[in-house]
């Protein structure tokens, strides 16, 4: 399997975008896909995870309803609708993904294998 993010751009503070990680290859079902973000001058922090299979979600704590991950395993993509963005929220967002992936391990990067290359939200207050 291989990722591709898309959807990143220029949003103004309480704003939407919508990211997709696209994924070609075998056995999409059978992966753990997460988006993770970069911050300038900060460390990589987990955004989001769908589960392989029936998709339960998860979120970090810094979401606060704001975004919604899905998954649509025909189409072999993982949508991540962010909603009210702020200035705080400007970030490389990167997808990844792991072949049945256990829930302890989804907001730890080291465990995903398989890394899109990144797209670029920029939120202007």
């Amino acid at each position: 399997v291989q990722l591709q993010a898309s959807g990143g751009g220029p949003v103004q503070a309480g704003g939407s975008r919508r990211l997709t990680c696209s994924a070609s290859g075998r056995f999409f079902i059978n992966y753990t896909v997460a988006w993770f973000r970069q911050a300038p001058g900060k460390e990589r922090e987990f955004v989001s995870a769908v589960k392989y299979g029936v998709g339960t979600t998860y979120y970090g704590d810094f979401v606060q309803g704001r975004f919604t991950i899905s998954r649509d395993n025909d189409k072999k993509t993982v949508n991540l609708q962010m909603n009210n963005l702020q200035p705080e929220d400007t970030a490389v967002y990167y997808c990844a993904a792991a072949s049945f992936l256990h829930v302890n391990y989804y907001s730890t990067e080291r465990y995903y294998n398989l890394w899109g290359q990144g797209t670029l939200v920029t939120v202007s207050s």
